[in-house]
């Protein structure tokens, strides 16, 4: 199942003059492989590679194509937000490479500095001003606190837009929807990662799910009880190889 089948992430790759070699693979699941590489000068730099195996005998390698593609575009409409890890290039018609971020993703391990909630929050609403949806914000991993102490927002394959086709009222209704989930993420990692420096109205809000967060954890909910027990038994008898194996 995983989106590269039994290959791996390439050893060492050649790009603008530059080589780099193939640290770790960080993940390796059904849509992309991601893995840290560094040059020579022990700069690094993200790969990320979306499907190009087949799936139950069915090619998939154009899937891999438009999702790479669609993330890229989200890159370049992102460019210049110091929230945003700078687009490198594309590596091939499926893979592309970003700057490394030098910290850590949200969690309890590690306490967030000073300031880090507001710059959140504004890194979020500038992402809006672009007219762009996150979306993928529930998930800590994709929050980075940097070494530097701020925010950086990273993996935009599920973000929203409104392209030519969906310039409407329809379209832009759904934006604004899902931006609005945005930030009831921020504050719902607020709530889990810094709680005593919620305010009393913030606390509040997100207490007040959304009927589409209700209506995704009704669905995820038995999609993910039956998911990880399934994973479990194809990796047991080897019909998958694990996450990031090499």
């Amino acid at each position: 199942m995983r989106a590269l089948g039994r290959d791996d992430l390439p050893r060492r790759l050649e790009i603008s003059g530059r080589t780099l070699r193939h640290l770790a693979t960080a993940k390796h699941d059904f849509w992309a492989a991601t893995g840290f590489y560094e040059d020579d000068t022990g700069g690094r730099a993200v790969l990320k590679v979306y499907r190009t195996a087949r799936f139950a005998g069915a090619p998939l390698r154009w899937l891999g194509r438009w999702q790479c593609g669609r993330e890229v575009a989200f890159y370049h409409h992102l460019a210049g937000q110091s929230c945003v890890p700078a687009l490198l290039g594309r590596v091939s018609d499926t893979a592309y490479l970003r700057a490394f971020v030098a910290g850590h993703p949200l969690s309890h391990a590690r306490p967030v500095p000073d300031g880090f909630w507001p710059q959140l929050d504004s890194a979020m609403r500038e992402v809006h001003r672009r007219g762009v949806a996150y979306v993928d914000s529930n998930k800590p991993e994709n929050i980075l606190v940097g070494d530097d102490g701020r925010p950086y927002l990273i993996d935009f394959q599920i973000a929203w837009r409104c392209g030519p086709r969906a310039d409407h009222a329809l379209g832009r209704w759904w934006l604004t929807r899902l931006q609005h989930e945005d930030l009831y993420h921020v504050l719902k990692h607020k709530r889990r990662f810094g709680r005593e420096s919620m305010t009393p109205t913030e606390l509040e809000r997100v207490r007040r799910r959304s009927v589409l967060i209700r209506v995704h954890r009704a669905i995820n909910r038995p999609y993910r009880m039956l998911r990880r027990p399934l994973l479990r038994w194809l990796r047991r008898t080897g019909r998958v190889l694990p996450s990031g194996s090499n």
